[in-house]
């Protein structure tokens, strides 16, 4: 899977906040908490840009950064809290782009990162290509559908943009509440009708979706291959 930014930071909190922030607004970002996990990463996905961390637990930003550098050629920004000239010097001297002071405004970070983005690869697009004739465009927070404009109500689009975002995967209806309305609370029925409302303005069969599909007893799924199954077998259905 493709991303427009690893994120690789053993701080947790910060970096899932970021993830979070950044997806919201289109750029798509991973988060990798140590030099494994981004190794691994590196095996498995791709990405248009780095953000790293330089203490990563017992490790060091700059020797990972050595070790991508000996493959990777995509923008590397580091991120640290460590304000020294010399630091900065040592990141920008073995091949980072950048250097960004902790802590750091998410809303600045962000357009530090497009800025990057479109400078080197013109990677950040504000349209997001959902599958089916379906985009989103993330900045104007509007819905067109085979070039038709859909009008949805602010949470129907922050519903269907977080789905779209986590296209392929399976996502728990509580990951819904949370991330989708911050309300831990929020009942079946409030999810189901705009499930439901967003099915009656997207599909042409609401009955039988083929962008917003149900997984009994788990959650949605948005499938990422129209008219294809998801993989979830006899557990995908299509009712709320």
């Amino acid at each position: 899977m493709h991303y427009h930014c690893l994120i690789v930071d053993d701080e947790e909190a910060l970096s899932q906040s970021t993830c979070e922030y950044f997806n919201l607004f289109g750029v798509s970002a991973f988060w990798a908490a140590d030099t494994e996990a981004c190794l691994r990463f590196f095996r498995e996905h791709t990405t248009d840009l780095v953000l790293l961390d330089i203490n990563l637990g017992g490790a060091s930003g700059f020797d990972l950064c050595r070790r991508l550098r000996e493959t990777v050629s995509v923008p590397i920004l580091f991120i640290s809290a460590r304000r020294s000239d010399d630091d900065m010097i040592l990141a920008l001297s073995i091949g980072g782009d950048d250097y960004i002071k902790k802590p750091y405004s998410l809303s600045v970070l962000l357009a530090k990162v497009k800025a990057v983005l479109t400078r080197y690869r013109g990677a950040f697009t504000a349209t997001i290509d959902a599958a089916g004739g379906l985009t989103l465009d993330v900045g104007g927070r509007s819905v067109m559908l085979n070039g038709q404009r859909i009008e949805l109500k602010a949470l129907e689009f922050k519903l269907l943009h977080y789905l779209v975002i986590n296209r392929g995967r399976v996502i728990g209806k509580e990951e819904l509440f949370q991330k989708v309305w911050e309300d831990a609370i929020t009942t079946d029925n409030t999810l189901n009708v705009h499930i439901r409302r967003l099915r009656e303005k997207l599909e042409a069969d609401p009955t039988g979706p083929k962008f917003i599909k149900t997984v009994w007893g788990t959650g949605y799924v948005f499938s990422a291959e129209q008219g294809v199954g998801t993989g979830t077998g006899a557990g995908t259905g299509t009712g709320s």
